[in-house]
């Protein structure tokens, strides 16, 4: 069975839910994932309100974009680094 990513407003009522008293292992067995998930969105999402969490969202994805663009540039200068070393150009 293939895995479903629940929305961010999914995991906030679910998170309120479990704050409101409901026990995680409850919503777990409802929602169908683990106590361990359940615990782990409560530490991201506790006390979040759902624009929060867009936010949250849109700065995880920029973050991961900009490693990803260090990470590209940083190949390349290491790359130039070893063309100038093996043409001996460096000094």
């Amino acid at each position: 069975m293939p895995k479903q990513r629940l929305s961010d407003e999914q995991i906030l009522t679910i998170v309120k839910q479990m704050e409101a008293g409901r026990t995680a292992a409850e919503l777990a067995r409802e929602v169908g994932v683990s106590q361990h998930t359940i615990y782990a969105w409560k530490a991201k999402f506790g006390g979040m309100e759902s624009n929060d969490a867009v936010k949250l969202r849109h700065l995880e994805d920029e973050n991961g974009r900009l490693k990803k663009l260090v990470a590209d540039l940083s190949l390349d200068r290491e790359m130039l680094k070893a063309l100038l070393i093996k043409n001996g150009l460096s000094s």
